[in-house]
């Protein structure tokens, strides 16, 4: 269910060389980054809906690993726009009330260690990340709308003024104002008022291919920034208008894709980021299981390919300011079986995706961690690109660990970026080993 995908391109061969000369190698801060701005860098998790059930990982588990207090944000994928044009919960596929604040948790699962009661107006998801939000000042959440599997709809849902309006106020009413549905004692006016600090947009993507039967147009970049002005000011607005003591800034962002091509066919920069508090940077899936030969799927250099430093690149040179360009990060691996060919296996034919836990091709970290540790596949690393693969033999897994993350972050710090951005959080361990890694990364000086 990961909702990444993109354009592909042929991949350039690692070149050999030291973990060490990665910093030599790094840009320099941008031009666009303003003088003497050292804003806290953001950690931004997404955290699934869906999550909960086979993977069986609650946001408890987010407290009991140390994650939550290494996380400046977290955003909860997804909140769906329906076939109307609305942001309504439980009109549209994709929607799960239940998992998200109708579903009761017992006190062992619980973030407070209470367990949520009958008559109480919010439970499930939602009730457990205000409750983390207790425990953890400080921490924001965000719903992401859209995704992968739920983008069909934006197009429709913006070409007009009263579209975009309708749109963003019921996105505001059910999620900032928490206006739910009524569920038995569940939902109702305001049954989860403050629990959101802001808005993610994942619609992927406007003015270019996406998921099979998405519409595209191409008035969707232009629609694509009135979208974003019509958020900041209703979300402007909303915040004014609170009592004085609880009047505050509600955050916006987006999920923005590598390539170029899509790049230009959706997004007026420069305008769009005079909006945005942030934009998270699609830092993976550069390939794909589904391709014919393997690849790496999140290089932070690459030569003729696609690859963190060079989506860097294109968001600054379309004018985007660097404290504001949130890079991403991989909590999976992208897999490929039938490889042949011999060598390293990179840049080798392949059958298919490589068999794995929930779907094939895709497997979480915690998995893949346990392949590294078994002594039948073989670590590899390109040093100079910034990334790291198991082989043994037949199947290929290209992903992040501890190491690659280390020096993501300390590329993100060190040219003056936003922060770190992961999908998903559920891939980790159960001691937080990468979120740790990201934030020693970030930290360090």
């Amino acid at each position: 269910m990961r909702p990444r995908a993109m354009t592909k391109l042929t991949f350039g061969a690692a070149a050999a060389a030291t973990l060490g000369l990665l910093a030599t190698l790094a840009p320099t801060a941008d031009a666009h980054q303003p003088s003497g701005h050292k804003p806290e860098l953001k950690r931004i998790g997404y955290f699934t809906q869906w999550g909960i059930y086979g993977r069986n990982f609650q946001v408890k588990d987010l407290e009991t690993s140390g994650t939550a207090a290494k996380l400046s944000h977290i955003n909860y994928a997804f909140g769906v726009i329906g076939s109307d044009g609305k942001c309504l919960m439980g009109n549209a596929p994709g929607s799960d009330p239940w998992a998200d604040y109708v579903r009761p948790v017992d006190a062992a699962t619980s973030v407070d260690g209470v367990g949520d009661t009958a008559d109480q107006r919010l439970a499930g998801n939602f009730n457990e990340l205000r409750e983390l939000k207790a425990a953890n000042p400080g921490l924001k959440v965000m719903i992401s709308l859209g995704g992968w599997t739920g983008s069909a709809h934006f197009s429709d849902a913006v070409r007009t003024d009263a579209g975009r309006k309708t749109l963003v106020a019921s996105c505001i009413d059910t999620y900032i104002k928490g206006n739910l549905p009524v569920d038995g004692a569940r939902g109702g006016a305001g049954a989860a008022a403050g629990l959101f600090d802001g808005v993610d947009l994942d619609w992927e993507w406007p003015g270019s291919e996406g998921a099979p039967g998405n519409v595209i147009r191409p008035e969707d970049k232009p629609n694509f920034t009135k979208l974003v002005r019509e958020f900041r000011t209703q979300l402007d607005a909303y915040g004014r208008s609170l009592p004085k003591a609880q009047r505050k800034h509600y955050e916006l962002s987006a999920y923005v894709p590598t390539a170029p091509a899509k790049i230009d066919a959706g997004f007026e920069v420069a305008k769009i980021m005079r909006d945005f508090d942030f934009v998270n940077l699609q830092g993976y899936d550069f390939h794909v299981s589904g391709e014919k030969t393997t690849a790496q799927q999140s290089a932070l250099f690459a030569k003729d390919d696609f690859s963190v430093d060079q989506t860097v690149k294109a968001w600054l040179r379309r004018g985007a300011p660097a404290h504001k360009l949130v890079v991403g990060m991989p909590f999976y691996g992208q897999g490929w079986t039938g490889v042949t060919g011999g060598g390293d296996g990179l840049g080798q034919p392949a059958t298919g995706p490589a068999p794995a836990t929930w779907v094939a091709g895709s497997e979480d970290y915690k998995y893949l961690k346990k392949l590294a540790d078994s002594g039948t596949y073989k670590l590899y690393r390109g040093y100079r690109n910034g990334h790291a693969w198991l082989f043994d033999g037949t199947n290929l897994w290209t992903y992040d660990d501890p190491t690659v993350l280390r020096t993501k972050a300390s590329y993100v710090r060190q040219n003056g970026l936003g922060g770190a951005m992961v999908w998903s959080l559920d891939g980790d361990t159960p001691d937080g080993e990468l979120i740790t890694a990201i934030d020693r990364g970030l930290t360090r000086r």
